[in-house]
């Protein structure tokens, strides 16, 4: 058998999937659908290498969940693909979209064996409705719904793509640069996933994992003179603020590392370093935000956090219901799923001297279930 690398593309932003969450992100059991998809093509073991794109804001992430090859994709298909080719050292490369993730063994090898046929392989499906084309009715038996993956000899997709016109598949590209493909009977199963509703039409997909997912966030500030206060967002009325990089709120920042931590991002230092002059003063509600954003992009729901805020001074237990708001707003759920406890230290250790303030955040999420939408 020919050696062959196989790409998968998973570097769109999934602009046309109408979601909060990227498709590649929805979740299979604990799998992210990219990785679903990778491993039932490893299992066949009809590939010598793995190669997988992603968008910047994704690859490091990615890196957590598998060891395949992973390249920062790009703006359009085509140029994420060739990224992609830059790593392949094969004579052949089977470029498939994770958008379809129906592709069972069969298909694979169907298309595989006709490998020396041409310089492209396509799988298609026929047309069974009239098909009407600028008011003219065309022959359908001439029509091919085109599908992927696709086979190609990886020194003509590579010459084919040396160009700024950009095509919608690799046999397009291919026989626009002169060389030659064949079409093999696909199937109806390898529907490709645009809109949220094309993921009840697919058979071969389980609904996510119903397992809780929880983290903890611990952070503390000394006290700066001269600065205002903020926890929880909201504006605390005192003397002294919180000595930090950013505005200081401590317990946004315990919350940030909380949910980072259920999720499984790391902590709020990866997210945002304090050596970069981009989180300068920067209001942490923004840093709260842009977590909770990401989140969601990345398949997960919140369920509910819990914030213990050790405090000798201020006092802030008029503060909670406003505090409760507003990470709630933030958040996008209910004020219920926010709870904010407040303590003292009994006047022991530096928070007892009032010398800072030290918080403990706790965040529960779950997947995003996408069998219910």
């Amino acid at each position: 058998m020919a050696d062959i690398t196989l790409v998968l593309l998973a570097a769109g932003s999934s602009s046309r999937f109408n979601s909060d969450v990227k498709k590649q992100w929805l979740r299979i059991g604990h799998e992210p659908l990219w990785q679903f998809v990778a491993r039932k093509c490893v299992e066949t073991k009809l590939f010598s290498k793995v190669i997988i794109t992603s968008s910047e804001d994704d690859i490091a992430f990615m890196k957590l969940y598998d060891t395949f090859c992973f390249v920062e994709g790009s703006t359009t298909r085509q140029k994420s693909l060739k990224n992609a080719l830059k790593e392949v050292k094969s004579d052949y490369v089977l470029v498939s979209d994770i958008a379809r993730p129906c592709i069972d063994e069969d298909f694979l090898k169907s298309i595989i064996s006709n490998a020396s046929e041409a310089d492209c392989i396509v799988p298609y499906i026929g047309v069974t409705d009239t098909i009407v084309y600028e008011d003219k009715t065309i022959d359908r038996d001439k029509v091919k719904r085109i599908q992927t993956p696709q086979l190609s000899k990886t020194s003509v997709l590579n010459a084919a793509l040396n160009t700024e016109i950009e095509y919608t598949d690799e046999s397009s590209a291919i026989v626009a640069y002169g060389g030659t493909r064949k079409f093999v009977l696909g199937i109806a199963d390898a529907k490709k996933i645009t809109h949220v509703k094309d993921l009840k039409k697919l058979s071969c997909l389980t609904q996510p994992s119903e397992d809780t997912l929880s983290g903890t966030g611990f952070d503390v500030h000394a006290f700066e003179d001269n600065k205002e206060m903020f926890l929880c967002g909201v504006k605390i009325e005192s003397e002294f603020g919180f000595k930090a990089h950013s505005d200081g709120d401590v317990a946004i920042h315990a919350l940030i590392d909380a949910l980072l931590g259920a999720s499984g991002m790391g902590d709020i230092g990866d997210s945002f370093p304090d050596s970069s002059d981009e989180y300068k003063n920067i209001d942490s509600k923004v840093l709260l935000s842009k977590v909770c954003s990401k989140i969601k992009e990345l398949g997960f729901v919140i369920v509910n956090v819990d914030i213990s805020i050790a405090a000798q001074t201020p006092r802030i237990g008029s503060y909670k219901l406003a505090m409760r708001e507003t990470i709630a707003g933030i958040l996008e759920c209910q004020s219920s799923r926010v709870n904010i406890k407040a303590t003292t230290t009994e006047n022991l250790g530096f928070i007892g001297r009032k010398e800072g303030v030290g918080v403990i955040a706790n965040a529960n999420l779950k997947y995003f279930d996408w069998t219910k939408i």
